[in-house]
């Protein structure tokens, strides 16, 4: 029995073996001397992972009496996971070497937030759920904080502390009430009391843990951290956060609410709805403002988690689908986003004003269209696949009775689009300034046109991404 539980969960123990005898070995040699070795080794078990889980046979697999759960579900979400932490490990690697922040704990952190998250996309049991949120949390607050020497780096972490061990609060304690008013922390005997009309403390513990992921993927009103946390973080510790926990957060909401409370989906829905309402209208009309292209990221990540929540509000299973899909561009057109971000540098320090593309065409015009195409992707422009995403969670909106909500998306993702035009503007048509670096890496460069031509030639069949959700929504919605 417990043989076949460990074979269940493989990934996970590659995953923390790794970690762990990563951390030995380096401690035993040359510490910071072997942080670039660690870091691509990082980066090759994470792909290796990712290409393991993509292989297992179809099905659904259950381990320690059903609080691990191996579905398609939750292989699709780890995919995406594993991907991104091995683009964002790629990407950071001349970045933080270049800067003396390229420290052996870096990989290791970063493995082990994944472990985490992993674990969350799995969770079958509010115990389960939590322990993988936490793992995950806690490696984020040190990376937030890696620069030692940064009073913003330091307060980026303090503040994402304090807000996460809130949000872990209001978890807990809808956990707690749940369990308190189901008699189980299981999923699947949480569903079995959560029929029809749900008792109040039920519906108080569902308020409760929705507030808590609310938190994790950075939803309106629970945003706060978000744009301090982005801005005093290193910039390759942004685009982490950027794009896995957002998708971990995101599968774990899913998996929460159809899995455990299922069975009342009324009740659920109106709450998903105000929160993707309010996200997608304060990340839209918070953005105007920002000249820091962090914070605007930052912003704008709060705006593509209210598109993502309108799939989930649907509350159906092309809602799930779609919001697969759409988390699944929305990480691919971050991580072009950031691979630019990252190769904005004057005088080998890093340019966080979005003044300075001002006639960055003129100087390097291959990059600048790439950039461009990225910019009209995350606002949704057609025919670019970020248009495709969006037509998605707006079209399960409507079919589940939800016109409203996909009409405020559609006004939501017209304001919004005037930040990102204006990237694309100052590029084009702003008033020459002072030139940035022009040592872009071939990495970094490479991740920028290779996402801008997936946001392009992926318009033709999504890379067989479309049925690949939908068999992932079909083993979670059922």
């Amino acid at each position: 029995m417990i043989g076949s539980d460990l074979s269940i969960i493989l990934p996970e123990i590659v995953l923390s073996l790794y970690a762990m005898a990563a951390l030995i070995g380096i401690v035993y040699t040359g510490k910071d001397a072997m942080a670039s070795l660690a870091t691509w080794a990082t980066t090759a078990v994470l792909v290796a992972m990712a290409v393991f889980i993509a292989l297992q046979p179809a099905g659904t697999d259950v381990a320690f009496g059903g609080m691990f759960i191996d579905d398609g579900f939750a292989r699709f979400a780890k995919v995406m996971i594993l991907l991104a932490s091995a683009a964002v490990l790629a990407m950071s690697h001349d970045y933080m070497l270049r800067r003396d922040l390229l420290r052996f704990e870096y990989p290791i952190l970063v493995t082990l937030a994944v472990v985490g998250m992993m674990l969350m996309v799995s969770a079958g049991d509010l115990m389960a759920l939590y322990v993988g949120l936490e793992l995950q949390s806690l490696s984020l607050y040190v990376v937030a904080s890696l620069r030692r020497d940064s009073v913003k780096s330091t307060e980026a972490g303090l503040k994402y502390f304090v807000l996460g061990a809130l949000s872990s609060g209001l978890l807990l304690y809808g956990a707690s009430l749940t369990y308190g008013y189901a008699g189980t922390t299981l999923f699947s005997g949480i569903i079995e009391s959560a029929q029809g009309d749900l008792s109040l403390g039920l519906l108080f513990g569902l308020v409760f843990i929705s507030a808590g992921l609310a938190f994790k993927v950075s939803a309106a009103p629970f945003h706060m951290w978000t744009p301090d946390v982005y801005e005093g973080s290193p910039a390759p510790v942004t685009a982490f956060f950027a794009t896995a926990p957002k998708v971990a957060a995101m599968a774990l909401f899913a998996r929460v609410v159809h899995d455990a409370f299922g069975g009342a989906v009324g009740d659920w829905q109106q709450v998903i709805a105000a929160l993707s309402v309010v996200s997608m209208f304060v990340g839209a009309i918070a953005a105007i403002g920002q000249t820091n292209i962090k914070r605007l990221m930052a912003y704008s990540s709060i705006a593509h988690m209210g598109f993502a929540l309108m799939g989930l509000a649907a509350g159906t299973q092309l809602g799930v689908q779609a919001m697969l899909i759409y988390m699944a561009i929305y990480v691919t057109m971050n991580i072009a986003a950031f691979a630019f971000i990252l190769g904005m540098t004057r005088d080998d320090a890093l340019v966080t004003d979005i003044s300075a593309l001002n006639m960055y065409s003129k100087r390097e015009p291959l990059k600048a269209v790439a950039l461009l195409v990225i910019m009209f992707s995350l606002a949704g422009v057609p025919p670019l696949v970020g248009f495709i995403g969006k037509l998605y969670v707006l079209q399960a909106a409507y079919d589940a009775g939800l016109a409203w909500l996909a009409v405020a998306g559609v006004i939501a993702s017209v304001i919004g689009a005037f930040y990102y035009l204006r990237i694309v503007y100052y590029m084009y048509f702003g008033e020459e300034v002072d030139e940035l670096d022009n040592t872009s890496s071939p990495v970094l460069s490479g991740f920028l046109l290779a996402g801008a031509a997936a946001m392009v030639f992926g318009i033709v069949n999504l890379f067989g991404i479309e049925g690949i959700a939908q068999a992932a929504a079909a083993t979670l919605v059922n």
